[in-house]
């Protein structure tokens, strides 16, 4: 199994916010119960060009006050990626300071406000965490929706185990809460003007295609980036074709009239 670890501590920022490598720093934002493991091949292919953090995305059980935490911390002007509920913590940093943000990157995310039959999920898997049943709920009811398609995802499971273990059943709790009371974000994505790529896997049964089609319809100048051979987590199943769509877009220019 791969040996990831998470992102070093940030390098200290001038003043200005500036990352010294030529671009804006890099915030990730991982999806439910994933640490920075989830971004490590792309910390590791793309730290020489720039400072890269990933902040815990579990200190509250709702969105704002999560938002308002990673806000807290991070530079005057930053790029801003996430995958899952990361994308939905970047729409909400969206909503709360679309200024401060240079570039967006949505992968593998939702928009919209949580539906009903995905609530009504939410109460027995936050008792049952709270009674010691966190590596059975991921087991059983999480992992198998990362990367159904895939005969050799034994190592990717792992993975997304070790790191939902590690983080434990507060960050389960609060993170379940925050997506379920969620609102919806897409007039914040209509609102949005920087340069924004949405990326998603094919195969993602969590967040399917057409729900980042409907992103693309609401943020017309963004790019669609649909990854064929990739389910829910696409960083760590199809890391350079990842790479690779997040540097090409690191580079892009805002859009003229905006």
């Amino acid at each position: 199994m791969p040996n990831w670890q998470a992102c070093p501590p940030a390098p200290v920022l001038p003043a200005n916010g500036s990352s010294g490598l030529g671009t804006h720093p890099l915030i990730l934002l991982p999806g439910m119960m994933c640490d920075a493991r989830l971004f490590a091949p792309q910390q590791e292919a793309m730290l020489a060009e720039h400072v890269i953090t990933c902040p815990p995305t579990g200190g509250a059980d709702n969105m704002a006050a999560l938002a308002g935490q990673i806000l807290q911390d991070a530079p005057p002007l930053f790029a801003l990626g996430g995958v899952s509920m990361g994308g939905i913590l970047a729409m909400e940093i969206m909503r709360q300071a679309p200024g401060r943000v240079s570039h967006l990157a949505l992968m593998d995310t939702n928009p919209f406000a949580e539906a009903d039959t995905i609530k009504q999920r939410r109460g027995p898997q936050i008792a049952a965490v709270a009674e010691g049943e966190l590596e059975a709920v991921m087991r059983d009811e999480m992992k198998p929706n990362y990367f159904t398609h895939r005969e050799d995802s034994q190592q990717l499971k792992q993975i997304c185990m070790a790191m939902a273990l590690s983080l434990g059943p507060a960050v389960f709790i609060n993170q379940s809460l925050a997506l379920r009371d969620r609102p919806d974000y897409c007039d914040v994505l209509r609102d949005v003007t920087c340069p924004t790529l949405i990326l998603c896997g094919r195969h993602d049964v969590l967040c399917p295609v057409e729900r980042h089609d409907a992103m693309k319809g609401m943020i017309p100048h963004a790019r669609l980036l649909i990854i064929e051979e990739a389910g829910h987590l696409p960083t760590i199943e199809t890391p350079g074709q990842v790479t690779s769509a997040l540097q090409q877009f690191l580079t892009t220019a805002a859009p003229k009239g905006m």
